[in-house]
């Protein structure tokens, strides 16, 4: 067993500064030559952040997860969603931030924005503590502070809870604040997150947190991980995996679970790339913003035409929401401008100004070709697009019904041949099966049209 410091960053509720914070701390221990590893967020620590779920994964998995990946590192630092408490539901705290901190013995530290308040800031937080005493809550940071005498104002205000800590107070600074989409934060790929903007973020939390008492209170004894999934002993299958402005989210463990399973992946780009990566034999196409580069997307025919083709000769596709956009026949964006996508699917998307879907999801497969009949896996849908105009005579399956609707209906997922494309983003590691199927079916040599 070894120390290391481990620490979840939780808010009161949603918008309150847990990004900004949470890399701004990285990006600070960062700059004290310290190894950090990020969970959730984190693409300032030069190493993958892996997520961690309540809901989506099981308690094991997630405990390996984070025992596995924090083995040669000094600090963890794991940003939670949105409120402390928020979850699945209002009445348990099924994936909630507080369940992850109880399951994997963590402390907490409570992001408070302080912006027009004083006092009542010790009552909120005595709230937060009082709520599940078995959440190790350790101390707060404070957020959007006017200036120290407000600071000192909420420091003696917190002399009345002498067993939490106040680790600092972060005035507003619009300069390091984290920009965001219609999908909620913006991804590293769209520019934002550059070197001066880091240093400035780290600078902020070097100068306003402190960071040694906050690392002394957060010290946890690590145990060695359980051995790790055994790698597939057959070759190395080339699966090409997009990855630029337009499609840029996966979860890591995602990628992982198909390396092991036996994938070679090589990135490409659908905006800048004339075609496939050499010897692909299967494609994955993640989320991302396909809306905010359709006319880029369009314009490279060479590559629509290029995953068309692989798709009409059989070739196996995954493909998740931003993805799936892409394989539809037409992308209407926010403009109200309409660009030619693939056309796989013979209907098209429409960006809409309101929420259309939001939430975990339970798929049941039906018809896919990556999974037998019945076979459940989790994951998460959240878009503002929706399908409209379908048209031609092309045979399309519904492949998925959802647990928990009504008498499960088929209600998403789409296959053409070897084609499957859906609005809800998967993680393979709710059923790595599913992962193991894709890379089955990709390395075989002639990719046949499964029935």
């Amino acid at each position: 067993m070894r120390a290391i410091s481990a620490l979840v960053i939780a808010g009161t509720h949603s918008g309150v500064g847990k990004t900004t914070v949470s890399l701004g701390l990285m990006a600070a221990l960062r700059g004290r030559a310290l190894r950090v590893q990020p969970f959730k967020i984190g693409r300032v620590c030069g190493t993958p952040s892996y997520n961690l779920d309540g809901w989506m994964l099981s308690e094991g998995y997630n405990r390996r997860s984070f025992v596995s990946n924090v083995q040669d590192k000094d600090v963890a630092v794991v940003e939670g969603m949105m409120g402390l408490y928020d979850g699945r539901s209002g009445a348990t705290e099924e994936g909630s931030t507080a369940e992850m901190a109880k399951r994997l013995h963590l402390p907490v530290v409570l992001v408070v924005d302080a912006a027009a308040a004083a006092r009542s800031v010790a009552a909120m937080t005595l709230g937060y503590r009082e709520f599940d005493p078995k959440v190790r809550l350790v101390g707060v940071i404070f957020n959007r502070i006017a200036g120290p005498g407000h600071l000192k104002y909420l420091e003696e205000a917190f002399k009345s809870l002498p067993d939490l800590i106040c680790f600092g107070g972060i005035p507003t600074d619009r300069r390091v604040t984290v920009p965001e989409r219609h999908l909620g934060l913006t991804v590293a790929e769209e520019g934002w997150l550059g070197k001066s903007f880091i240093r400035r973020l780290a600078r902020l939390i070097e100068e306003h947190v402190d960071l040694d008492r906050l690392l002394a209170h957060t010290c946890i004894k690590m145990i060695a991980p359980v051995a790790a999934p055994r790698k597939s002993a057959r070759g190395q299958v080339p699966i090409a995996v997009a990855q630029d402005r337009a499609f840029c989210f996966y979860y890591p463990d995602n990628l992982a679970i198909l390396k092991n399973a036996g994938a070679k992946i090589a990135t490409f780009s659908p905006i800048l790339d004339r075609g496939l990566p050499k010897g692909t034999q299967g494609i994955y196409l993640g989320g991302g913003y396909p809306e905010l580069y359709a006319k880029e997307l369009s314009r490279n025919r060479s590559m629509r035409a290029a995953i068309k083709g692989f798709i009409e000769a059989g070739g196996p596709v995954y493909a998740e929401c931003g993805g799936f956009m892409y394989l539809t026949a037409a992308l209407t964006d926010h403009t109200k401008r309409t660009h030619p996508m693939i056309g796989v699917f013979p209907f098209k998307i429409r960006m809409r100004q309101r929420l259309q879907a939001l939430g975990y999801r339970e798929v049941i497969t039906v018809k896919t070709v990556f999974a037998t009949r019945g076979e459940k896996i989790r994951g998460h849908e959240f878009h503002y697009s929706e399908i409209y105009g379908a048209t031609g005579a092309q045979a399309i399956d519904a492949v998925y019904a959802i647990a928990g609707r009504g008498k499960q209906k088929l209600s998403e997922g789409y296959r053409y041949k070897n084609c499957l494309g859906s609005y809800v983003h998967l993680h393979f590691g709710s059923n790595p099966k599913f992962a193991h199927n894709f890379v089955a079916i990709c390395r075989s040599a002639e990719t046949p049209c499964l029935a």
